[in-house]
């Protein structure tokens, strides 16, 4: 998604963005601190440009980093994950861009403590990262990539994606896969054990055949 086209916010969003309550906003709209721009239907809006001036920042002279994003699950696949920086290099370099940083980042997809990718995503929301460069979505995060992207987008920050599929790793997706249903076959055992001690205990059973809630 080209972030380009997403300049307008929400007073709730601009407000998010700046670290601010709407009842500031709405202040500093009447005392025409930052005042608001109005719909047709008189809704007050912000643009992108507001929060660049607000924050002194000018669009020209954009600092911010693109990064390189590179993740594999284990050690054993470094080759993998340098096949996927290499890519990218080379995408960015046809493009004429300049990489500030490369991640080299090694944990599951659907790990969501990964030390390196949250500390990007702190880069973010700090404004310091202008673009993300990803081989493919599952690289980034294996489930909800949209959810990160339309969060990385509030702070304008583009996550392109140059999708290659030779460079995810269907290995990677089994695993995950496998990872999933033992969480599923674990609580699956919990509830039928739940159930054998309810089976055993009289008072509970005759309290669920008379469909009493548990204290």
């Amino acid at each position: 998604m080209n972030t380009s086209n997403i300049t307008n916010y929400k007073p709730k969003e601009f407000a998010e963005l700046l670290n601010v309550t709407v009842k500031t906003l709405q202040r500093w709209d009447r005392e025409k601190t930052l005042v608001a721009n109005r719909t047709p239907t008189n809704r007050r809006y912000y643009t992108y440009d507001q929060y660049l001036q607000f924050k002194g920042i000018g669009k020209d002279a954009d600092s911010r980093k693109i990064v390189i994003y590179a993740r594999v699950s284990t050690r054993n696949q470094t080759d993998d994950l340098e096949n996927q920086v290499d890519f990218l290099q080379q995408y960015v370099n046809a493009k004429g861009l300049i990489a500030d940083d490369v991640i080299r980042d090694y944990g599951s997809g659907l790990n969501y403590n990964r030390k390196k990718w949250n500390q990007l995503l702190g880069e973010v929301m700090e404004n310091k990262i202008k673009m993300i460069l990803v081989s493919h979505k599952d690289r980034f995060v294996r489930f909800g990539f949209d959810w990160f992207e339309k969060f990385c987008n509030k702070f304008n920050v583009e996550i392109v994606v140059v999708k290659n599929e030779k460079l995810s790793p269907h290995e990677e997706l089994v695993q995950d896969i496998v990872s999933i249903l033992h969480v599923f076959s674990c609580r699956l055992y919990g509830l039928r054990k739940y159930k054998k001690q309810i089976e055993g205990d009289e008072t509970i059973a005759k309290g669920v055949q008379n469909g009493d809630s548990p204290d």
